[in-house]
């Protein structure tokens, strides 16, 4: 027999063409990640496009399930098994249609391209070219998508109406936002370029004359077809549609969690859990810092002490900016693997801040045409917390966030996938939890306030582990969600309620982060105990970031070859 092509160049081949297929549905993506093979197209949202996939995935998993193990070095059995969790993740979830429901402000599609926008760079005269291409093509893909959200109502696949009057509210400012600044517009140019005038007029004129009319025709959609048919506050969450809102969410939750022995009451459960045991933490610290161990207490001052908030944005920004420049200088103490690429920082668009969480961060693009930038959110500044800053500048960047996925993407000997993927939220949001607590082993916080800042973000994540599950699996209200982390995270009200309803927008997707965060603690214990005196807190890290983006069962393989 003779043998075609040996386990390694066939895995390698198979993982190259399933990448390349995922770029290809997503080719905004693509751009944003510095593969500019697909600057001239733009998202096919269509039923077809989908079966489309869906056909060329599932023969790629043959290929996967076909390959030999016992031929595989340990680096290629991770990526076989990666693979191969990937694309029946990827499968699975594609099956049940989720553009039928992508409308709301976090996971929509217009909500996706809002946010990428500032972000696209276009190196060369041609990308620059293709991408004014790909603008004059949005009024198909805003109406594609329209299409399946009208399949979505025809099959009983109501939104929440909060989710449509927070997309409206992004659509409205940014329809009324001035047109120089617009994020279309504005993209990055080549340097030096003597075409960029000419280009440029172009370009404001595809912006003017088809992406807003694209964008205003989309929310007219929103406002006259999917609002008053919109689920109300009382049933917000998918189990409010029967059936197929339950079998979506355990699909959701799968995905999320990379877990598929983990349900809907155990998460519940765990969350309640991890809560009960912050009380004690919250008490030692709140007794140093204010003079009292009573939870009440301590919560109601971090929400209404007017001397633990900020007077204006800037603050904010100086706080940030001096977070990362103390997690940069003692990075080094505790990785051996550092990302080359340095993390920038950023303010939240004023278009997009309203609705959106407290910060965010995007990877560097793999071409080095734009680096890892770390977004805070500035709007209405005089209602953020001081004592909240440091914990999630160490999630969102260093050495959360920017650590994590920027050395994913110079692990050149790992394939595209492994570098770049979206999946395994586990692990990547788990790792920048885990980083919150980290930082405070490592020195980070000044004092007492910020450590309480590391605890409202573990109380808050842990919440979400209640609420998400209460919201889409036991029928609970926003209000009844709204109440429930008012009494368990010293987080002001406003900022509740804009993460209640990102939860009611993205089901399952808040649960990774602690399930995440607590698997990786989980693994440093196991692995500290077996190997005693010859554990080192550097090679268990680099470990743990060594395989890029992994599901949470292939991370225990990865910390049991230690």
């Amino acid at each position: 027999m003779i043998r075609i092509m040996d386990g390694h160049t066939e895995l390698l081949r198979l993982a190259d063409e399933y990448w390349d297929s995922v770029l290809e549905g997503a080719p905004s993506s693509a751009t944003l990640l510095g593969d500019h093979r697909f600057d001239d197209r733009i998202e096919d949202l269509s039923a077809e496009a989908d079966e489309r996939l869906l056909a060329r995935w599932r023969e790629l998993l043959r290929g996967v399930d076909a390959l030999a193990v016992e031929e595989l070095t340990p680096t290629d059995r991770i990526t076989r098994s990666l693979l191969g969790t990937e694309l029946r993740g990827a499968i699975e979830h594609r099956q049940w249609r989720p553009a039928e429901m992508a409308s709301d402000h976090m996971d929509g599609v217009h909500a996706g391209m809002l946010m990428m926008a500032p972000q696209i760079t276009a190196p060369q005269p041609e990308n620059a070219h293709a991408l004014v291409q790909r603008y004059r093509q949005y009024g198909d893909l805003l109406g594609k998508a329209v299409q399946r959200f009208r399949a979505g109502l025809s099959a009983g696949r109501t939104p929440a109406r909060i989710t449509v009057r927070r997309s409206l509210n992004q659509l409205d400012s940014y329809l009324s936002s001035a047109a120089v600044t617009d994020p279309f517009a504005t993209i990055g140019g080549p340097q030096g370029w003597d075409g960029e005038a000419a280009w440029r007029a172009e370009l404001a004129e595809v912006t003017r004359e088809v992406v807003r009319p694209a964008f205003r025709a989309y929310r007219d959609v929103l406002h006259t077809e999917l609002l008053p048919v919109g689920r109300p506050d009382d049933e917000p969450g998918l189990c409010w549609l029967g059936a197929d809102g339950e079998d979506i969410y355990q699909r959701l939750l799968r995905r999320h969690t990379t877990l598929s022995d983990l349900g809907a009451d155990e998460i519940h459960r765990l969350g309640l859990d991890e809560l009960a045991k912050l009380r004690a933490e919250y008490a030692t610290v709140g007794a140093r810092l204010f003079g009292t161990d009573d939870l009440g207490e301590i919560f109601t001052r971090l929400r209404e002490d007017p001397a633990l908030y900020y007077a204006d944005a800037e603050q904010i920004m100086s706080d940030a900016r001096r977070a990362l420049s103390l997690a940069t200088a003692e990075m080094g103490k505790w990785f051996g693997r550092l990302p080359r690429e340095s993390c920038d920082i950023a303010p939240v668009p004023e278009f997009l801040a309203a609705d959106a969480p407290a910060a965010y961060y995007f990877p560097p693009a793999a071409d080095g045409s734009r680096p890892g930038t770390y977004y805070v959110n500035l709007h209405e500044p005089t209602g953020r917390g001081r004592y909240e800053t440091a914990a999630v500048a160490y999630h969102e960047a260093i050495p959360g966030h920017h650590l994590q996925l920027t050395i994913a993407t110079e692990l050149d000997h790992l394939p595209r996938f492994q570098r770049q993927s979206f999946a395994n939220t586990a692990f990547v949001e788990g790792w920048a939890l885990y980083t919150e607590r980290l930082a405070d082993e490592m020195g980070l916080y000044d004092d007492d306030l910020g450590r309480l800042g590391m605890l409202a973000g573990d109380s808050w994540r842990s919440c979400r582990l209640v609420v998400d599950t209460g919201l889409h699996a036991k029928g609970w209200s926003r209000q009844r969600a709204i109440d429930f982390m008012v009494a368990n995270a010293p987080v002001g009200l406003a900022e509740i309620t804009v993460e209640v309803d990102r939860y009611i927008a993205m089901p399952g997707q808040a649960v990774g982060y602690k399930v995440g965060q607590l698997e990786i603690q989980r693994q440093r214990r196991s692995a500290s105990e077996r190997l005693g005196t010859d554990f080192d807190i550097t090679a268990f890290h680099d470990a743990v970031l060594g395989s890029g983006s992994v599901s949470l069962p292939v991370l225990r393989e990865v910390v049991a070859a230690l």
